[in-house]
């Protein structure tokens, strides 16, 4: 059986949070959703993109249809630990996301030359079509802090919250740490928190 889940359906609302508000809405989540065993975790994303930023720039034009590639570890990875590549589409308000785990190695491998592992499954090949259709490079390096949270009642609904986060457009590559830009900042201090509430599809 296998320990991760490569299939997502969902629903995504997305706020920033003064820290005096993120610290009022924990609080008051206490009573009906739980910290997931992760705890307090550092999220990695290699985010590709063509040369003309095709995709974020269709992206933040909000259309009905939108897609992004990226490659995920959590922590910093070693060459021979599991990452995920992934491929995320939002589709009238919808979120769909499919990923496949892989070797850092063998991601890197791929990302640079297409050339797919072996026992490539289903997943890996829809994202090689999408590698295939725009010829994506790695283009910004993303990184966050994260406490996740699930709902008592409905396990399906969650609430996470992403501190620190920080981006780069250089040293793209997962195994060069977690370092970056603030994002949000203001005196030099970060002063804002991001949370997003993901609801079952059908909520």
């Amino acid at each position: 059986m296998k320990a991760y889940q490569d299939v997502f359906r969902r629903v995504e609302k997305k706020y920033f949070l003064t820290p005096r508000q993120y610290e009022s809405f924990f609080s008051h989540l206490q009573d009906f959703m739980q910290v997931d065993l992760y705890g307090k975790h550092t999220i990695c994303n290699l985010y590709y993109d063509t040369e003309d930023f095709a995709l974020i720039r269709a992206s933040l034009e909000k259309p009905a249809y939108r897609e992004k590639i990226r490659l995920r570890s959590y922590g910093t990875p070693r060459p021979e630990d599991t990452v995920f590549l992934e491929l995320k589409k939002k589709v009238q308000g919808t979120v769909y996301k499919r990923r496949t785990p892989m070797a850092l190695a063998d991601a890197a491998q791929y990302t640079a030359n297409r050339q797919l592992p072996p026992g490539a499954g289903q997943i890996l090949k829809e994202i090689d079509y999408c590698f295939g259709r725009y010829h994506p490079a790695a283009k910004v390096f993303l990184a966050y802090d994260r406490i996740a949270l699930f709902g008592l009642e409905d396990p399906d609904l969650r609430v996470t919250f992403d501190f620190k986060i920080r981006w780069r457009d250089t040293e793209l590559d997962l195994a060069h740490g977690t370092a970056g830009k603030a994002y949000g900042t203001h005196g030099g201090k970060a002063h804002k928190r991001h949370a997003a509430l993901v609801l079952p599809p059908a909520f």
